[in-house]
């Protein structure tokens, strides 16, 4: 029998050599099977919640080829931890009669997209969470709940027990007087199309080191995004004011076109804080 290997880890607290990690046992597995391995394919530092991944989309590709008859990967939550997604990879495995094989669970059938799709699915929203309660109670303590601020710098610390230290940031001078700058001439009365000609007539970078533009300085006042409608500057420190999801056909996150912005701390998980 042919078969084909599968590995994906999803984050910097894994190691890069959990891909090879997971190879390692499926090629032993396959020995004492007698399969073949004809191919491996991994997703390095991605999420498990989408499809929309290179190497599971090359092993899509080569099962409708024929190359293989059996995909062959640690657990199942490697393929996706998404119901709907597991289980149309399962489809599409059904069609090219490939067989889903893995270590934790052997081979795949209805009931393991049944439940074990459930699980992950759950596993997922109360790791989103956790993950939520976390950066609340980072931006209580007026610590930075995430992103990039121009103007200042993240602060990479380690507690007594060698624990990364999360939402600690200092002020970066140079960016600093570029803030001020914009904000005076503004109010000077030039536009944010004159002060980013400017800025980059003298080479300054903008927040990303590219160029700036009238929408970096002047951006949207309803999101909060650009530099004169950062709060931060005036020391008030915004979290949760835009939701987030992740389209199912791109894979993406983008803004919620279905969800408003809310008040001061009305119980929806919106947080206002005086610096």
């Amino acid at each position: 029998m042919k078969v084909a290997l599968y590995a994906r880890y999803s984050s910097d607290n894994q190691r890069d050599t959990s891909i090879e990690d997971q190879f390692r046992i499926c090629r032993g597995y396959a020995d004492t099977q007698g399969w073949t391995i004809v191919d491996s394919y991994g997703d390095r530092v991605i999420s498990g919640g989408s499809l929309i991944r290179p190497g599971i989309q090359d092993v899509i590709a080569d099962a409708n080829k024929g190359r293989f008859q059996i995909l062959l990967t640690e657990a199942m939550d490697r393929l996706s931890r998404d119901q709907e997604d597991i289980a149309g990879l399962f489809k599409r495995m059904n069609f090219a009669s490939v067989k889903i094989v893995t270590l934790s669970e052997g081979e795949i059938n209805h009931l393991h997209i049944g439940l074990t799709a459930t699980m992950n699915a759950l596993y997922l929203k109360e790791l989103a969470n956790k993950t939520r309660r976390g950066l609340r109670g980072r931006v209580e303590l007026g610590k930075s709940g995430g992103g990039l601020c121009y103007g200042y710098d993240v602060v990479k610390q380690r507690d007594i027990h060698g624990e990364v230290i999360c939402g600690e940031r200092a002020i970066n001078d140079r960016q600093t007087q570029i803030v001020r700058r914009i904000f005076r001439e503004y109010a000077d009365g030039k536009s944010p199309k004159s002060i980013a000609l400017s800025l980059n007539t003298e080479g300054h970078h903008g927040p990303l080191s590219g160029a700036w533009s009238p929408s970096t300085i002047n951006g949207n006042r309803e999101r909060g995004t650009g530099i004169l409608n950062n709060e931060l500057y005036i020391g008030r420190l915004i979290w949760n004011r835009l939701h987030y999801i992740k389209n199912p056909s791109t894979g993406k996150r983008v803004r919620n076109p279905f969800s408003t912005a809310c008040g001061p701390d009305d119980g929806s998980g919106t947080l206002q804080r005086i610096l």
